[in-house]
C-alpha cells in the first residue's frame, strides 16, 4: 500500500479550585520554553505540560489560557459539558489545529516545533466520529499506523504486519482484519481505528469519546485496556463524557468549562457534588455502591 501520514500530584482540596499558577513568562526576544529544540526538563512524573493555551475561531474563543499537566504513565480524562473545548484541546495537541497562544511540551520537548513524522511516532489520535468514506480493508487501515516509522516509500514490512495484527488481538477486532471498512458498524470502526492507533507505538494516546458507538461490554473492554496501556508506560488522555466512567478508570482529571480548566487532580477528591453541579448545571450526588464511587444526577 502506498504510504500515508496518519493524522497525527493530584490536589488535596475537594472542592473546585484553579490549576497551579505558572512561571512568570520569558521577557520579550527570550524564545519559548523548548523552542530551541532542547528539551526542557519535564517536572518528575509528568508527560504533557500545556502552558497559556489560547484558540479561537473567528469571534468564539474555544480555549483560553488552558494550564495543564498531564501525570506519565497514567489514565487521564478530560470532561466537560458540551462545548467546553475537549476535543479542541486534544486536536490542537495532535497538531491538526494550530494554537493562537502557548506551548505544549510532550516530555519536555515543544510539539510544535516537532516535524509531522516525528510527532506523529510520539503520539496519537482516536477521533470519536472516524468516518468510512472509501473502501479499505481493514488490515491496510490499521497499516496506516506504521506510516511514520518506515521509509517514506517503503512497503509494509513483517514487523508492521505482526504489529498490526497484534493491534487489532488487543482491540477484540481480529476477525475484522479481512473486512472493508466501509463496512463496519460505529463500533467496529471505533476498535479498528483504535488498533490503527496502537500500531503507531505512540507514547501519548488521545481518545476522543472512545466509548461513542460501542456497547456497554465494549466500552469496559476499551477502558480496560487504557488502563492496560498505561500499565506498560504509554499516557492515556482520554475526552469523556460519562463521569462514572472518570471515577472508576481514571488517575487524574481535567474538568473544562467554557474553554477553561476549572479544576485537575484525582478525580475522587474532584468531581465532588457541588464541582459537578456547578460545571454541568445539574444536582449532582456522589454515592457508595459495592465499594465504588459513583455518581447521580437530577435535574437542577
Amino acid at each position: 500500500m502506498s504510504a500515508r501520514t496518519p493524522t497525527g500530584a493530584p490536589p488535596t482540596g475537594a472542592t473546585a479550585r484553579p490549576v497551579a499558577a505558572r512561571p512568570a513568562a520569558p521577557l520579550a526576544g527570550a524564545p519559548p520554553a523548548g523552542a530551541t529544540g532542547v528539551p526542557v526538563a519535564p517536572a518528575p512524573g509528568v508527560a504533557l505540560d500545556v502552558a497559556a493555551l489560547t484558540l479561537a475561531v473567528g469571534p468564539a474563543r474555544i480555549l483560553t489560557g488552558v494550564d495543564a499537566s498531564v501525570p506519565a504513565g497514567a489514565v487521564s480524562a478530560v470532561v466537560g459539558p458540551n462545548g467546553s473545548g475537549k476535543s479542541t484541546l486534544l486536536r490542537v495537541l495532535v497538531g491538526a489545529l494550530a494554537p493562537d497562544t502557548g506551548t505544549v511540551l510532550l516530555s519536555g520537548r515543544d510539539l510544535g516545533r516537532l516535524a509531522r513524522r516525528e510527532r506523529a511516532r510520539s503520539l496519537a489520535l482516536v477521533e470519536q466520529d472516524a468516518a468510512a468514506d472509501v473502501s479499505h480493508d481493514v488490515l491496510d487501515v490499521v497499516l496506516l499506523g506504521r506510516t511514520p516509522h518506515r521509509p517514506r516509500w517503503g512497503a509494509d514490512s513483517a514487523t508492521d504486519l505482526d504489529i498490526a495484527r497484534r493491534a487489532l488481538a488487543r482491540t477484540g477486532a481480529t476477525a475484522l482484519a479481512g473486512r472493508d471498512f466501509a463496512t463496519l458498524s460505529g463500533g467496529e470502526r471505533q476498535r479498528v481505528h483504535l488498533a490503527r492507533a496502537l500500531a503507531q507505538e505512540p507514547r501519548l494516546l488521545l481518545l476522543d469519546e472512545p466509548t461513542n458507538h460501542l456497547d456497554v461490554g465494549a466500552q469496559l473492554a476499551v477502558l480496560g485496556l487504557a488502563r492496560e496501556l498505561a500499565a506498560d508506560g504509554v499516557t492515556v488522555l482520554a475526552a469523556l463524557h460519562d463521569l462514572n466512567h472518570a471515577l472508576r478508570y481514571c488517575d487524574h482529571v481535567l474538568v473544562l468549562d467554557a474553554g477553561r480548566v476549572v479544576a485537575a487532580g484525582d478525580p475522587r477528591e474532584v468531581l465532588t457534588d457541588g464541582l459537578v453541579g456547578d460545571v454541568y448545571g445539574v444536582r449532582a450526588h456522589r454515592a457508595r455502591v459495592d465499594g465504588r464511587e459513583i455518581l447521580l444526577f437530577d435535574p437542577a
